[in-house]
């Protein structure tokens, strides 16, 4: 797609279920002007349609129980009309919101990094500005933060590949267990699903190590990830930072590598 063509920067944020995603996307959304969100969780198939394990256990984590054509359509809408199509039902956007894990001077911080980066004169202006128009009458880029626990496998390449900035989140199997258990559950396209016992063992943590481990180091999700196949693929993470940072370091990651790929990539 020619870059006058496009209405919509997708940034994806990809990771393990409970690694933040979700979190960092809602901040990301109130720091930059002009952004939403899209959310992976919103394409999953009627319930009635989810793999079951030879368990006997519904299958929510694997590529199977997502629509990956409804969700290709979806992006390539947004990057040609720069919004959301009409008839996209958030099921995401009803599941509980915990508190936030970043302060609120850290918050603001970032707010007001990205309002000097916006300022007249400045790269932002041209690409995002507040106003939405870059001072000659013609329309900025708005942003589409993307987030979803399946955008960088194999079997989502044709996903992957639409994202225009890939952002990763690296989380270990003990913090994905802790944060996924605290959940209350979610609301589904039928009604609404709770982790059975031992749902991350089982389903959660096996299927995410399955999808990523050619990202890895001799496929180890909780070591150190592969500096050529992340750049090979321009995926971006925060490298030899290991697992479970913080989310106020990882704000202030993202915000910094968003401004510069959107600066390095557009202008």
């Amino acid at each position: 797609m020619a870059a006058s063509e496009r209405k919509a920067v997708v940034v994806g944020i990809s990771g393990c279920s409970s690694s933040g995603k979700t979190t960092l996307a809602r901040l990301l959304r109130d720091i930059f002007p002009n952004t939403f969100i899209l959310h992976e969780d919103d394409f999953y198939k009627d319930d009635k349609d989810i793999p079951i394990t030879v368990d006997g256990l519904a299958d929510w984590d694997c590529v199977e129980a997502l629509s990956l054509p409804d969700m290709e359509q979806a992006i390539a809408y947004i990057r040609t009309h720069g919004v959301l199509p009409a008839d996209l039902f958030s099921k995401e956007d009803q599941n509980s919101v915990g508190e936030c894990p970043v302060s609120d001077e850290t918050i603001e911080a970032m707010k007001a990094k990205v309002q000097t980066w916006l300022q007249p004169g400045q790269p932002g202006h041209k690409l995002v500005a507040s106003d939405g128009h870059n001072g000659n009458g013609t329309s900025q880029l708005r942003i589409c933060i993307f987030d979803g626990f399946l955008l960088y496998s194999k079997e989502t390449r044709a996903t992957m590949e639409q994202i225009d900035v890939r952002l990763f989140l690296q989380v270990s199997h003990a913090k994905a267990t802790q944060r996924r258990e605290a959940r209350d559950g979610y609301v589904t396209l039928a009604g609404f699903w709770q982790d059975p016992p031992g749902y991350v063992d089982k389903i959660v943590w096996p299927n995410y190590a399955k999808a990523h481990e050619w990202l890895f180091n001799d496929g180890n999700v909780e070591g150190t990830p592969n500096r050529v196949v992340l750049e090979d693929n321009s995926i971006l993470t925060q490298l030899d930072k290991g697992v479970d940072i913080d989310m106020a370091s990882t704000l202030e990651w993202a915000v910094n590598t968003m401004m510069h790929e959107l600066e390095s990539k557009y202008l």
